[in-house]
């Protein structure tokens, strides 16, 4: 089943965050709790881990652009799972 990555909310007044860069692409494997974005809030510049092992299979979010917390922003898959 795929698992969503979403903006978390690190704190009452963050509302929103900008990603900053993906740190792994499109179709690399990712374990969990490795670090695979990084979002700018109005405090800080933080990495967000996965939150489960598989493969980031889709990118929803690019590097730029800021999206509201709890929003997602990746897919990671098992290998061969379909996502639609």
């Amino acid at each position: 089943m795929a698992t969503m990555i979403n903006v978390p909310q690190w704190g009452m007044g963050i509302t929103e965050g900008k990603i900053t860069s993906w740190l792994k692409s499109q179709g690399d494997d990712v374990a969990e709790g490795e670090p695979v974005v990084e979002i700018e809030t109005a405090k800080a510049v933080q990495e967000v881990e996965s939150p489960a092992s598989g493969i980031l299979v889709r990118i929803l979010v690019a590097a730029g652009e800021t999206v509201p917390v709890r929003e997602p922003i990746g897919i990671i898959a098992a290998r061969g799972e379909s996502v639609d």
